[in-house]
């Protein structure tokens, strides 16, 4: 019954829009042969311009994918480079202080071989002063620290000491600390006056 309802109510109204169409002059009897000959050609043009238009959007999505991809292998790459950075990244340090542990071996050979506790001081200090030259070379240099007022940024305080003079300042330094290229790469613990 709903169903019928509707119906009629719709065929009442297409009815209604058929009859003021007739009466404003604008039914069909009334349109000439160029107009249908213009609205065929607008038909035409329609399905041109959207077969360009898909045409259009076809390459696009073409463009799209391809620097999807092209973005990915980028992105891929990039990770892979920074993977092989960081596992070879000390090499050339290591490389670098590689003749420091040979000159190392040769000391303690040559000690084991000798009486000579003054010689052994010597090669000691000259083997001692060319890993500082290395380490230097590389960007690494120790932080001083005695004599200077406390600063967080550089020393961690592993203990305090009563003294009136040196108050706030590093009395004594119990592992140097060293920086990487003004980066502190180890804290220097300290002695505090207080």
């Amino acid at each position: 019954m709903v169903k019928n309802k509707n119906k009629s109510k719709d065929a009442e109204y297409k009815e209604v829009m058929v009859e003021e169409s007739n009466d404003c002059g604008c039914g069909n009897e009334n349109i000439d042969e160029n107009d249908s000959a213009n609205m065929t050609e607008e038909a035409e043009n329609t399905g041109d311009n959207q077969s360009d238009l898909s045409d259009d959007t076809s390459v696009w999505q073409d463009k799209y994918i391809r620097l999807s991809a092209e973005f990915d292998n980028f992105r891929k790459r990039t990770l892979k480079e920074k993977m092989e950075l960081i596992s070879s990244g000390g090499e050339d340090v290591i490389k670098a202080i590689l003749p420091v542990m040979d000159d190392m071996d040769r000391a303690v050979d040559a000690v084991e071989k000798s009486d000579d506790i003054e010689s052994a001081r010597t090669g000691m200090k000259l083997i001692r002063q060319k890993l500082i030259d290395t380490l230097k070379s590389k960007g690494v240099c120790e932080i001083e620290a005695l004599g200077h007022d406390m600063d967080t940024d550089l020393y961690e305080a592993v203990a305090k000491f009563p003294s009136e003079d040196k108050k706030g300042q590093i009395i004594d330094v119990v592992q140097k600390g060293y920086k990487l290229n003004d980066k502190v790469i180890r804290f220097s613990k300290v002695v505090v006056g207080e």
